[in-house]
């Protein structure tokens, strides 16, 4: 059996290595590494697989967070709501515009944003809701939206976790996520679904305002050279990383699908054992179904009861399985975010999800071996 990856890259790379060598050398030929044909080649790829109008690359996706709220126009003191169960960067943004944070707590079958917790924060003050599509799919968009409308909120959905992923809607359709708020943000680390070889992200939006004034920010508030129309970053997408994710981007459902089909093999061989609870999917379903498009597993993510969580990372850490706790301290925990007005009372379910959660390895070349060593090693653990 071949070394347990968390994330096998290498083992990826092997597969596509002609036609990400043929685009990088393309690049290289043109030596043209920003804002070359490579970038708006793979902007007009991706605008076209999401079915939205407007993507606009960048540097990486906490930048892409940034940038979409300044591109709303967002103002001090104004509040955003989004959730307390995530990386740090989602909130890390809220405070470096010097905006208001207000976490919220999620649910506890799904890692998702709470709609009632969204509803019971609204203030006068609130202006923008961030949903965070956690571990590979989305939060209930269609609630949120009723929600920002009734409010006359903006939407920014966080996207880093789940592109790729459908969201259905009660009436059957489906829009893909990143595509059904004001606008969006992903990140393209090399670790996501669709990664890049370094950094890289991109803001999505449907709103053609929005996208034109997003594109000068991005480039230091540029129009034109020289004439700075707005205030502005330097946040661009580089040639070369562009190439590496037009290369990979035709693979993405073929990523996902190997993901799923991983992620049903875990479940499988958890079935039964009372302590392991396995990730849940949305739109009712009660397993991962074989024509599953709305969780694309960027983590594999169970919940471990009555069973020391901790001393089972430990153990797999000596048996060669890596793995990891995706979170282990709220973000209303941590130092930077704390906030007097925060009542532990309202975040039982992270509160609890911290203790509990554990992923496991989880990519495009997962095999049959690995996930039988993995899965029994846990279970073996768990059985004493």
């Amino acid at each position: 059996m071949k070394k347990i990856q968390m994330v096998d890259l290498k083992g990826q790379y092997e597969g596509i290595k002609d036609v990400v060598n043929t685009s990088i050398q393309e690049v290289l030929e043109t030596t043209s590494f920003i804002n070359g044909p490579k970038v708006h080649q793979f902007q007009k790829n991706l605008e076209q697989y999401l079915g939205v109008k407007h993507v606009i690359p960048c540097a990486n996706g906490t930048d892409a967070l940034q940038i979409a709220m300044m591109g709303l126009g967002l103002k001090p003191g104004d509040e955003v709501i989004t959730a307390d169960f995530t990386f740090a960067a989602t909130v890390e943004v809220i405070a470096l515009l010097n905006l208001t944070p207000v976490l919220v707590d999620v649910n506890e079958d799904d890692f998702n944003i709470s709609i009632e917790a969204i509803e019971k924060a609204i203030t006068p003050k609130t202006k923008a809701i961030v949903p965070v599509h956690l571990f590979g799919q989305c939060a209930n968009m269609e609630a949120i939206m009723e929600l920002a409308k009734a409010h006359n909120l903006y939407v920014i959905e966080d996207d880093a976790q789940a592109i790729g992923a459908n969201y259905t809607y009660k009436d059957g359709s489906k829009a893909k996520a990143g595509t059904i708020g004001h606008v969006a943000s992903t990140s393209f680390f090399p670790s996501k679904n669709l990664g890049c070889y370094g950094d890289g992200g991109a803001i999505f939006t449907n709103d053609d305002d929005l996208a034109h004034t997003i594109r000068g920010i991005v480039n230091h508030g540029m129009y034109e050279r020289y004439h700075h129309d707005v205030v502005g970053v330097n946040s661009r997408l580089d040639s070369i990383q562009a190439g590496v994710l037009d290369a990979k981007l035709p693979n993405l459902d073929t990523y996902n699908k190997a993901r799923q089909n991983a992620a049903r093999k875990y479940n499988k061989a958890f079935q039964g054992i009372d302590a392991i609870i396995t990730p849940k999917v949305s739109n009712g379903c009660t397993d991962i179904c074989d024509t599953c498009d709305c969780h694309v597993f960027h983590q594999y993510t169970l919940k471990i009861k009555g069973v020391d969580r901790d001393a089972l990372v430990k153990h797999l850490n000596e048996k060669d399985i890596p793995c990891g706790v995706y979170y282990p301290i709220p973000l209303h925990n941590q130092k930077a975010y704390a906030d007097e007005r925060y009542d532990e009372a309202d975040f039982t379910v992270t509160n609890l999800l911290v203790k509990e959660v554990i992923s496991l390895p989880m990519h495009t070349e997962l095999d049959d071996d690995q996930i039988d060593y993995i899965t029994s090693t846990i279970i073996n653990f768990i059985n004493g």
